[in-house]
């Protein structure tokens, strides 16, 4: 298993559950299994007729989270998959439609504190970064081989690194002595690559860019969109999906995909009557954002930049 054991603290586990409405004959599905936290608190409320898909990319976080599940396992099915092929991998298993989805976006506890994956800044690592550790793009390929251009525009785009003109040429400076390696030796050149205001920000100097870098080996942010849509088209009437995000972007995907299926009408303003016949697809179950209160995010300090959305199938 690794260095540490997986354990990943369920982040608005409460609100959660409150929102997904669990009904114990129920089939559901966790489209980011992780270590199987959250996986739990469904299967805790199914009963014997109650279904639970799990899905990871990591065959880690599944194995980990077969052992937590152990007392219900004639309940859950475990696929490893990413969650944008969520819809082809149940039809291929004839799986009932779902009463419920939960996606949590954020990387796992593991997977940032376990030093051979290579996504933490603070422990010495080869850069990886892969969820999927059968994939071949590594964070080492987007370090050593993308343009500076590229790079610059990644570190703007999914690290809302303000920097990132100068972090891209830091790196390529250089990555032109000697290929750049590990996790450390990229935190001190994006480091060394900042002013003094960044430098004195509370959060450590690389943690913009090494979310970026991981967005983009993962291709987390086009898997997003899919899934939600597929998700939320799997659904049966009355189904409810509900979806954790740790950061803007994320977030910013899954308000829009909401928004777009909660709207019925999209013919221009100015057309008198309904041409299109679009009708909603689903109505939000909160107005704005669920975010853990103080109690939560001082028990668990990475459950401060979560926010849950919900929403129930129409």
């Amino acid at each position: 298993m690794g260095d540490i054991e997986f354990s990943h603290i369920s982040v608005l586990a409460g609100p959660c559950i409150e929102a997904l409405n669990v009904r114990p004959d129920g089939a559901y599905i966790d489209a980011t299994t992780g270590g199987g936290g959250h996986s739990l608190l469904i299967a805790e409320r199914l009963g014997p007729g109650g279904r639970l898909f799990c899905f990871d990319r990591d065959q880690e976080a599944l194995d980990a989270a077969r052992k937590r599940l152990a007392g219900h396992l004639e309940k859950v099915v475990f696929i490893q998959s990413n969650f944008a092929r969520m819809a082809q991998a149940l039809a291929e298993l004839s799986a009932p439609r779902p009463d419920g989805i939960l996606f949590d976006l954020g990387v796992s506890s593991y997977q940032l504190d376990n030093s051979r994956r290579g996504f933490s800044y603070k422990t010495d690592a080869p850069l990886d970064m892969r969820m999927d550790r059968g994939q071949a793009l590594t964070a080492r390929e987007v370090v050593n081989k993308y343009s500076q251009q590229r790079l610059r525009q990644l570190l703007w785009e999914y690290g809302e690194e303000r920097y990132s003109g100068r972090v891209a040429a830091a790196i390529v400076r250089r990555r032109e002595e000697r290929p750049i390696e590990t996790t450390l030796e990229l935190a001190e050149i994006i480091r060394g690559a900042l002013p003094p205001q960044a430098l004195r920000e509370k959060q450590h100097p690389a943690k913009r860019s090494f979310q970026a870098i991981r967005i983009e080996v993962n291709g987390e942010l086009q898997a997003v969109e899919q899934a939600l849509n597929d998700g939320l088209g799997l659904l049966n009437t009355g189904g409810r999906a509900a979806v954790i995000s740790f950061h803007s972007l994320e977030d910013r995907i899954v308000k829009r995909v909401f928004a777009q299926q909660a709207k019925g009408c999209v013919c221009p303003p100015e057309f008198p009557v309904c041409v299109c016949g679009r009708k909603p697809q689903i109505k939000l179950l909160h107005k704005g954002v669920i975010l853990p209160d103080k109690e939560e995010m001082e028990q668990n300090p990475r459950a401060r930049s979560a926010k849950l959305r919900a929403a129930e199938k129409l």
